[in-house]
């Protein structure tokens, strides 16, 4: 295993992390925070400077790091570990949160883009830490591996690797031959999405700050918001509206909007994952919102329709904003929302969950299986947007969706073993394992996670990252052979 490029990798991913925090600072103090940023924000930069410094002195004259895909992995799982961890330390140095554990947790559910929070009054928080709040979001969406990679080409055997053991879904999309410049390309969409929606918000009446932080957390599919009633403090359809579009969008896989910017709109008709997509978005809003309307839940089916688009997109693309209590819906919404928390966005995206194009994969190997029990000569494979995909691949997404669901159930006992009805456990291990925030009874869209011991927040922190990166980029690193020579 190559310990010093994995160092030297590691000290310049967090002094990413760290730079991005000395922006927070600087916004902190331009809006008259003074010594409370300083003391937020100044020992984390200080320690990226030092670890900037220490990579390139400890890298000198000896070339670009190269890493190996065994340990791009170890390299992906201890960046978004130490990366959570240096970032909870401005939590931790302004005395907002009391405890390490409940930083760590606030800054991986940053990261990993859950938005499930311990804070229990939002808008008391300083806006430079609401900055960094949302920061961690949009840096966690498209990946800060993704972004290391896309600005130090710490590329060559492993450049692959590390993509893949951080990118959402079965594979990344490779659009130009250098990595390095793919990374790039999924940056630059995803910055000029988030310009666009920030622009849009302003415009609905939102300030320049609580546009931008919502921006961040929605196109990260985050949740995160400036607010303790969430988006619906808002109170407007324009900026509901807004954003649910563009937590559309997020859920999208990027390499379809990088087919749309090149001008091909094949991928309305050809991309299955995608037409399966809009088509769970479209039935999941329209049952939600005859439900809705049918219990006089809203007075007219505009409302209705409203409410229930923005709901199912945020729960679908695992974002978690809400603009109403649903637990106060008819049970049918409720459920439909609840069987939304299995699905997740698609492969490639911002999204958390078991992802769109697994599910599509799963259904026809199933189909493919009947065939074969009716016509045992016959020979039948399985056919994504009409390419054979080989065993392996197949192989590979039932073995996922099946420790995706064994991680359900051990996680459910584990929350419950701390007292915990079975309702709440089983939801805040949906919520946390596929990154969309919050979920039934005690851990609702009123509440949050500040109730749990220290123990538990620290499970589901791990649980997050479980998440995040997929299972098998965490748990292989619990396998005798990933340390075998």
């Amino acid at each position: 295993m190559e310990i010093r490029p994995l160092i030297r990798a590691l000290a310049v991913l967090l002094a990413i992390v760290a730079g991005f925090m000395a922006a927070c600072l600087v916004v902190g103090l331009a809006l008259g925070e003074g010594s409370a940023a300083v003391r937020s924000f100044a020992p984390s930069v200080a320690l990226g400077l030092s670890l900037l410094a220490f990579s390139f002195i400890y890298g000198r004259k000896r070339g670009k790091p190269i890493l190996s895909p065994r340990t791009g992995y170890l390299f992906v799982t201890l960046g978004w570990v130490l990366s959570a961890a240096i970032g909870a330390l401005p939590f931790v140095n302004s005395g907002i949160l009391p405890t390490f554990a409940d930083a760590f947790f606030e800054t991986m559910s940053g990261f990993t883009t859950t938005g499930a929070t311990v804070v229990t009054d939002i808008e008391l928080l300083p806006h430079s830490i609401l900055l960094w709040r949302a920061t961690t979001h949009w840096l966690g969406g498209m990946g800060i591996v993704v972004l290391t990679v896309a600005i130090f080409p710490l590329l060559g055997l492993g450049g692959r690797a590390l993509m893949e053991a951080e990118a959402p879904g079965p594979q990344v999309d490779k659009f130009t031959p250098r990595l390095s410049e793919t990374a790039k390309i999924l940056w630059l969409i995803y910055l000029g999405l988030t310009i666009l929606q920030t622009a849009l918000l302003m415009l609905g009446g939102m300030d320049w700050l609580d546009a931008l932080t919502h921006s961040f957390a929605t196109m990260a599919t985050g949740g995160f918001s400036t607010r303790n009633l969430s988006v619906g403090a808002y109170g407007s359809g324009y900026i509901d509206t807004v954003i649910t579009v563009f937590m559309f969008l997020a859920g999208m896989n990027f390499a379809v909007h990088w087919r749309l910017l090149r001008g091909d709109i094949r991928v309305f008709s050809c991309d299955s994952e995608f037409k399966t997509y809009l088509s769970i978005m479209v039935v999941a809003t329209s049952v939600i919102a005859f439900d809705l309307f049918r219990h006089g839940s809203y007075a007219d089916p505009a409302t209705a329709v409203r409410f229930a688009a923005f709901q199912a997109t945020s729960i679908l693309t695992t974002t978690g904003f809400t603009t109403a209590d649903y637990l106060a819906w008819p049970p049918l919404s409720q459920n439909v929302l609840f069987a939304l928390m299995f699905i997740g966005g698609c492969a490639g995206s911002t999204g958390g969950g078991i992802k769109v194009g697994r599910i599509v994969t799963m259904f026809k190997m199933g189909l493919s299986e009947m065939r074969y029990l009716l016509q045992p000569r016959g020979m039948f494979g399985v056919f994504v947007d009409g390419h054979y995909l080989k065993k392996n691949i197949v192989y590979d997404i039932a073995a996922m969706v099946f420790l995706y669901m064994g991680a359900i159930i051990i996680s459910t006992l584990v929350v419950a073993a701390g007292g915990f009805d079975i309702l709440t456990s089983l939801t805040s291990t949906l919520a946390t394992l596929g990154n969309i925030g919050p979920g039934f009874a005690r851990v609702g869209p009123a509440f949050n996670y500040a109730f749990y011991p220290s123990w538990i927040k620290a499970w589901l922190s791990f649980v997050m990252l479980l998440g995040r990166l997929e299972v098998y980029t965490v748990l292989m690193l619990f396998t005798r052979s990933f340390w075998r020579r």
